[in-house]
């Protein structure tokens, strides 16, 4: 008889087109913030605290599209996007349009037993230097490359089970490319990009932002779960998201029991799993990958 698992994480670098040369990049940034979720959650930590540690390291890593390294707007400035969703609570923190702050999931997380859902732009920026944040000048968060060069990047995500039965949910994004200042796409807005309910799942998504929100993708994920693998939900609801509404994305999901699934249906999605019964870590850059088995790495 299998165990169930004590504990899970998931985590993604973004549904896009890997570039040859950031793929091992990709591949070690995902294994690199899986690891610090990891280590949460055996040490007894909430799935919370994983989530925003997972992020936290992908924040820091200018391969990903979050934190520093974020999209630049068209006026040349970095708007920053995250939300992170207890499971046990349900309760929200996210924001948008923030600037000049190291790790924007952690503001979310601070957010997150405040009445306030979501806060934007100088009101998120007041909230983060209130409570503690580590702030910075918004143009020490574009690195060289993104000065030099198009980056096609995208949102960032974890998904987590602690010991306790509790999920958790977190996204982070720099947003698009060349985007209006003031643009927001999904992920701060719950039911969209994100979502996590003890007993039910946790999601957390990327991809092509305003088709997300106008599906609520998160949301229909969700009430797919009961019944059916995270695969197969992912894949249903994104697959008719891209029919109905079109564009493109990916996610990852988490049941109660820990069965851990993604799916995209961009070109490439970075991914790394694992669950309190795998003695290693996987990570794969696309599905066909994992069920090809062509690249496992252990971390």
């Amino acid at each position: 008889m299998t165990e169930t698992p004590r504990w899970a994480i998931i985590v993604h670098g973004g549904a896009h087109q890997t570039p040859p040369e950031q793929v091992a990049a990709s591949r070690a940034g995902c294994l690199a913030a899986l690891s610090a979720g990891r280590r949460v959650l055996e040490g007894g930590g909430t799935a919370v605290e994983a989530v925003e540690a997972a992020l936290r390291v992908l924040e820091d890593d200018p391969t990903f599209n979050a934190g520093y390294g974020s999209a630049l707007t068209a006026d040349g400035t970095v708007e920053m996007d995250s939300a992170v969703m207890d499971g046990q609570t349900l309760e929200v923190g996210a924001v948008a349009g923030l600037a000049g702050v190291r790790h924007p999931v952690s503001v979310a997380r601070r957010l997150l037993r405040e009445k306030e859902v979501l806060l934007t732009g100088a009101g998120a920026r007041r909230f983060a230097e209130r409570s503690g944040a580590e702030l910075c000048a918004p143009e020490e968060l574009i690195s060289p490359q993104q000065r030099k060069t198009f980056q096609e990047h995208d949102t960032v995500g974890c998904v987590a089970l602690d010991l306790r039965g509790h999920l958790a949910a977190g996204t982070s994004t720099g947003g698009l490319t060349g985007q209006p200042a003031g643009r927001v796409g999904d992920s701060p807005l719950i039911g969209c990009g994100f979502y996590a309910e003890d007993g039910v799942g946790a999601v957390a998504l990327t991809g092509e932002g305003e088709s997300l929100a106008r599906w609520m993708t998160a949301a229909r994920i969700l009430h797919r779960l009961p019944g059916r693998t995270p695969d197969e939900a992912l894949r249903t609801v994104l697959e008719e998201m891209g029919t109905r509404v079109g564009g493109t994305g990916g996610g990852i999901a988490l049941t109660p029991d820990g069965q851990a699934g993604w799916w995209h249906t961009s070109p490439d999605m970075p991914t790394a799993y694992q669950r309190s019964d795998m003695p290693s870590p996987r990570t794969y850059l696309t599905k066909t990958e994992e069920r090809d088995d062509v690249h496992t790495p252990h971390g």
